[in-house]
């Protein structure tokens, strides 16, 4: 089996979940009680780990029957394992405890993952502030699509305010939200009904709710949202009478 190579240096590993107990042991050798196995995807097989000083391999079966195995024991939530013992290196990359039970520190990988998040903070906080100066229609859009409550109760200046927050906490989320293709139509089909001017009945009919007009507009599909359902019609040729009548009436209420 063609094994991992990994680079040659000293590796610190740390429990998971702030874990630092005065020692903990993880498992080091596969048991009918406690299965340590690495599964292979090319030949399809699950090949046994074991933890031994002297071998040259963390698999059982490409061990001697002189193999001294040994417990691995965390110091205070760490583990240092120099670049002169590979094959326990080795043998915490398969092991199925690394990423849920303990992981590999990096600092420079660490630094690079979070130079990242603020780099998409800051860039997140940028086009939050522009929509709120230039743009609070998208910015409201966006509001709709994120904030739970009543977007339409809340002031300009509220807006603004829980915006700029939901995207300082949740940049990644506030990106693609703002980069939704259909962001714009949908909150306009949102608008029409919290403006009152259709209303959704039984979970499954969109009406017209003008004076002389209670009319069914259409049924939505069964497992479609109303509102994505109303703004694809919207879209539509046999929309558009009714999106300029409804743009007429946002623009007069403006």
């Amino acid at each position: 089996m063609e094994r991992v190579k990994l680079e040659a240096k000293d590796r610190t590993y740390l429990l998971k979940m702030n874990q630092a107990p005065l020692s903990y042991y993880i498992a080091h050798k596969d048991t009918p009680r406690k299965r340590l196995l690495y599964y292979n995807e090319e030949t399809n097989t699950n090949h046994p780990l074991r933890y031994a000083r002297n071998s040259n391999s963390p698999f059982q079966d490409e061990q001697d029957q002189n193999a001294i195995v040994e417990p691995i024991v965390f110091e205070d939530g760490v583990l240092m394992v120099p670049k002169n013992n590979p094959v326990l290196q080795e043998f915490l990359h398969y092991h199925p405890g690394n990423g849920t039970e303990f992981y590999e520190f990096d600092a420079e990988r660490d630094a690079q993952e979070d130079v990242q998040e603020l780099f998409s903070e800051i860039d997140a906080l940028l086009l939050a502030r522009d929509l709120a100066d230039k743009d609070i229609n998208t910015l409201e859009a966006i509001a709709r699509l994120v904030l739970s409550g009543n977007v339409d109760l809340m002031s300009s200046a509220e807006i603004k305010r829980d915006m700029m927050l939901f995207a300082k906490r949740y940049p990644q989320d506030f990106m693609e939200a703002a980069s939704d293709p259909m962001l714009k139509i949908n909150n306009f089909a949102s608008r029409a009904f919290t403006s009152g001017y259709l209303t959704f009945r039984g979970n499954k009919d969109i009406h017209y709710n003008f004076k002389d007009n209670k009319k069914r507009l259409m049924t939505v599909p069964f497992g479609h949202d109303h509102i994505h359902a109303l703004a694809s019609y919207l879209q539509s040729d046999e929309g558009l009478e009714l999106y300029k009548y409804l743009e007429d009436k946002f623009s007069e209420n403006a």
